[in-house]
C-alpha cells in the first residue's frame, strides 16, 4: 500500500512538470525583432507615371456611295488591309453611261446651234456695214450668238457631271488601312443618304489618347519643361493582359483646354504599329482598345531612393522607419516623387546615408529597439540569445 502511494506521487509530480514547462517557454523573454536595413542613396532613376488610355487610328474613313444605283459587286475581303486607291465596290454603270452619252449629244446640238448663230451674226454685221441691214437685226443676231455660246457651256458642264457620276460607280479606298465588314450585299440599292458601306481605319502609325488631371499636368510640366517638354518623355503602353508593347511612342498633341466636367487634360501620342508577320494583316494595336500608358523620362535623373517595400502608409501619409541611436526605430514622414515599380523617390523626409528598415517593417513600432542586419542577409543573434 505504501509503495502504491509513492508511485502515484511520482506520476503526479511528472504531470505537474509537463504542465509547467510550456508556460515557462511561453513567457521566456524575447529579443528585439530582426530587421533588414539598407542605406538611402542617390541613384539614376527613370521617372514614370501611368494612365489609362485608348488606341485610336490616325485616319478613319466611312465609305459611302456618291450616286444612287444598284450595288453590283463587292471587290474586297472583309477584315483585310487595302491599299490607297484599291477598288472596293462597283455600282451598276449602264444608267450613268447612258446619261453621259445623252450629255455629249446635248453638247453636239449646242455646238451646232452656236455655229449657226455665229454665221447669222456675221451676216447681220456685214449687212449693217453696207446699210442694207438694220441695227435691230444686228443686235438680235449678236444676242442669239451669245445665248448659243452659253448653252454650249452648260451642255459641256453636264458632260463633266455625267463623267464624274460614272466615275463614282467605282468605289475605291481613299486611304491605306484595314477595312471592316460590308454593311450591304450586292443587289441592294445604294444612295448617298444611307449608312456607310464599310469603314476603313489606318494601321501604322496609331495614336494613343489619355487624360491626365490638372494636378498631374502641372507636375509633369514642372518636371520636364526645362528638359525639352514633350520631347523629354517617351510613351510606353501595356496591353490589357499585362504584356508590354515593344515599340515606344512620342507625344504629338496636348489639348489647349481642360475639360470642365472632369478637370482633365487630353494628351495624344503617336506610336508605331508594324505588321507582326510577312503577310501584313496581323498587328498588335487595334483601333479602340484600352491600354495602360506609361509616361517615361528619356534620361534618368539622380534621386534619393528607397525600396518600395520599405514605404508604409497611414492617415498621416507615407513614411519609413530608420535606425536611430542605439538601433532604435524612428518614423520618418516622406514626400514621394515619381519613381518606378521597385524604387520610391524621397523628395523630402530622408537624408542621404540614413539606414532605412526594408525587411521586417511589419514588426517594428516607433521607438522600439531592433536587431538590424544588411537587407538580404541573416540577422545577427542578439547577445544572450540561445543558439
Amino acid at each position: 500500500m505504501q509503495k502504491l502511494k509513492m508511485v502515484k506521487r511520482a506520476v503526479l509530480a511528472f504531470g505537474l512538470g509537463l504542465a509547467v514547462m510550456p508556460a515557462q517557454a511561453q513567457f521566456a523573454p524575447q529579443g528585439p525583432p530582426a530587421v533588414g536595413v539598407q542605406r538611402a542613396e542617390r541613384r539614376p532613376v527613370t521617372e514614370t507615371a501611368e494612365f489609362v488610355g485608348r488606341i485610336e487610328a490616325v485616319s478613319r474613313v466611312e465609305i459611302r456611295a456618291r450616286v444612287t444605283g444598284f450595288l453590283e459587286a463587292r471587290l474586297f475581303q472583309e477584315g483585310s488591309e487595302v491599299e490607297e486607291g484599291a477598288p472596293l465596290f462597283r455600282i451598276e454603270r449602264a444608267p450613268f453611261e447612258a446619261q453621259l452619252a445623252q450629255a455629249r449629244a446635248q453638247v453636239a446640238s449646242a455646238n451646232a446651234t452656236l455655229e449657226n448663230a455665229r454665221t447669222a451674226y456675221a451676216r447681220a454685221r456685214d449687212l449693217r456695214a453696207t446699210g442694207a441691214g438694220t441695227q435691230v437685226a444686228l443686235d438680235t443676231a449678236q444676242a442669239n450668238e451669245r445665248t448659243a455660246a452659253a448653252t454650249l457651256l452648260g451642255a459641256q458642264a453636264q458632260v463633266r457631271v455625267a463623267e464624274i457620276n460614272l466615275a463614282y460607280t467605282d468605289v475605291t479606298s481613299p486611304i491605306a488601312g484595314k477595312i471592316g465588314r460590308s454593311v450591304l450585299a450586292p443587289g441592294n440599292v445604294v444612295t448617298p443618304s444611307i449608312e456607310s458601306l464599310a469603314t476603313i481605319v489606318s494601321q501604322d502609325p496609331m495614336r494613343v489618347a489619355f487624360t491626365i488631371s490638372q494636378r498631374q499636368a502641372a507636375e509633369l510640366r514642372a518636371r520636364y519643361e526645362s528638359r525639352g517638354g514633350p520631347a523629354a518623355v517617351v510613351l510606353r503602353i501595356r496591353q490589357v493582359d499585362g504584356r508590354p508593347y515593344q515599340h515606344v511612342g512620342r507625344i504629338e498633341f496636348i489639348d489647349t483646354q481642360i475639360d470642365r466636367g472632369t478637370d482633365t487634360l487630353l494628351v495624344r501620342g503617336r506610336i508605331p504599329n508594324p505588321p507582326r508577320d510577312a503577310v501584313g494583316d496581323s498587328r498588335e494595336l487595334i483601333d479602340g482598345q484600352f491600354v495602360t500608358v506609361t509616361v517615361e523620362g528619356v534620361e534618368p535623373v539622380q534621386a534619393l531612393v528607397v525600396p518600395r517595400s520599405a514605404v508604409l502608409q497611414d492617415q498621416g501619409g507615407f513614411f519609413v522607419f530608420v535606425l536611430g541611436d542605439g538601433n532604435v526605430a524612428q518614423r520618418r514622414t516622406l514626400r514621394l516623387g515619381r519613381g518606378t515599380a521597385d524604387l520610391a523617390v524621397a523628395e523630402d523626409g530622408l537624408r542621404e546615408g540614413d539606414m532605412v528598415i526594408t525587411e521586417g517593417v511589419q514588426r517594428v513600432r516607433p521607438g522600439q529597439p531592433v536587431n538590424p542586419a544588411p537587407a538580404g542577409a541573416p540577422p545577427a543573434r542578439p547577445p544572450g540569445a540561445p543558439r
